[in-house]
């Protein structure tokens, strides 16, 4: 198996990677300065009786603390005097097992459902959304960023896209898909449901107002087709005749709802619908149809017309900052930031769906996020990675140098206390 080369650590801010530096360099000059000053002391009170010995031997139990928690500070980034001394340079040789560590305590402390379900529950976002949303401001901001990102997002999509997608995902399916049941279903419950007649009526009045507007029109595609022979003051008394009585017969079936025109188109869709569900010569007469029907070149260049106007359109409403779209949106909003801010029962619905979300994404995703912890250590450079720890924590870590030369000189001089009882 191949290995990840180490990568380096990038800085992410050199101003505070400075500020860091020169507080761990203060701080290991104390450490330093409080270990210097105990050595002075015991090389000046060596030898000497009475309350110096006290002094001596706080004086020597602070060099030992000192040396002692400067090793245990030191060996984790690195040896020691450059010795390659025994479990010295923790953090550059083990830092793989680390963080694994890391990783695991990450998983089992933080990644939690109940602790997660507590997190999001005292978050009160759905409150906080409604009071962010309830400012003006704020939700022309969201809606301006919603449209240009809509803006753009309409704008990258190119025709060759929009043919793609008809051609490899939308004719295959429908390929696939008998359009029989489909068409028979819902034509069978359209017509139970009469909601076909509303398309009926509505063809029924454009075709009656074309008729009325378009006479000479009606009565031409008529004379056209008269016999040759017929004289021509018959065809036109014969024509206009013809356009008359389709003008009152379409408004006849129009004006009248149980009309035996309407009844007849219902019950001839009703039958289509039930021959489609249940009639194999039917069936295969559709499928057919919509072989024949995809297999038109024209499919294709219909979709991306229908596209280019829909883009089209798209565009000029979410580009214009006072079009219908953008000021629907901001209705919308504004609704329902008075929604959130007004109803408790739906706040803690989205709340709690919230919490549902947030629990689904880290049983699914959990692992893969925690694992970045591990791989992207795995990846760091040793030596690099225990000089930025160190930057980071450094400073802290000389307090344990400086509590050990004091608490050292402590016990040093109880030790001596006691020695000198004991004797």
């Amino acid at each position: 198996m191949a290995t990840l080369a180490p990568v380096s650590l990038i800085t992410p801010d050199p101003g505070a990677d400075e500020e860091r530096r020169r507080g761990l360099r203060k701080m290991r000059t104390v450490a330093v300065s409080l270990l210097v000053l105990a050595a002075i002391v015991y090389v000046a009170t060596l030898g000497r009786d009475g309350g110096w010995g006290f002094v001596n031997a706080g004086a020597e139990a602070s060099m030992v603390g000192a040396i002692a928690d400067w090793f245990a500070v030191t060996a984790l980034f690195k040896h020691p005097l450059g010795l390659p001394i025994p479990h010295t340079a923790l953090i550059p040789r083990r830092k793989d097992e680390l963080g694994k560590g890391l990783e695991e305590f990450v998983g089992e402390n933080f990644l939690q459902e109940d602790i997660i379900r507590e997190r999001t529950a005292s978050a009160n976002i759905s409150a906080r959304v409604g009071d962010w949303l309830s400012d003006p401001a704020n939700a022309r901001r969201l809606v301006d960023e919603v449209s240009d990102v809509a803006a753009i997002a309409l704008g990258k999509v190119r025709d060759e896209h929009i043919a793609d997608l008809v051609t490899e995902a939308f004719v295959p399916r429908f390929r696939d898909e008998p359009i029989s049941p489909i068409l028979g279903s819902l034509l069978t419950e359209a017509v139970r449901d009469d909601l076909h007649h509303g398309v009926v009526d509505l063809a029924l009045e454009e075709m009656h107002r074309w008729l009325v507007h378009n006479g000479d029109t009606f009565v031409e595609v008529l004379s056209e087709r008269a016999p040759w022979w017929a004289p021509p003051r018959l065809n036109e008394a014969v024509t206009q005749r013809l356009h008359l009585e389709a003008i009152r017969w379409v408004a006849d079936i129009r004006d009248t709802p149980d009309h035996h025109a309407r009844e007849a188109l219902d019950s001839m869709l009703t039958q289509l619908g039930q021959d489609l569900l249940a009639n194999p010569r039917t069936q295969e007469r559709a499928e057919r149809f919509k072989e024949r029907l995809l297999d038109h070149p024209q499919v294709v260049t219909t979709a991306i017309s229908l596209w280019k106007a829909m883009r089209s359109a798209l565009l000029t409403s979410v580009r214009d900052r006072d079009g219908a779209v953008r000021q629907r949106l901001l209705t919308e909003l504004n609704a329902f930031a008075q929604r959130l801010r007004t109803d408790a029962a739906l706040r803690e619905k989205l709340d709690r769906t919230a919490a549902d979300v947030a629990v689904f994404a880290v049983e699914r995703y959990g692992a893969e996020l925690t694992t970045v912890i591990t791989h992207t250590i795995e990846r760091w450079d040793g030596k690099e990675a225990a000089r930025r720890i160190e930057l980071h924590v450094g400073r802290d870590l000389q307090f344990i140098r400086i509590n050990g030369t004091i608490v050292g000189g402590l016990v040093g001089v109880l030790i001596h206390a006691i020695s000198l009882l004991v004797h």
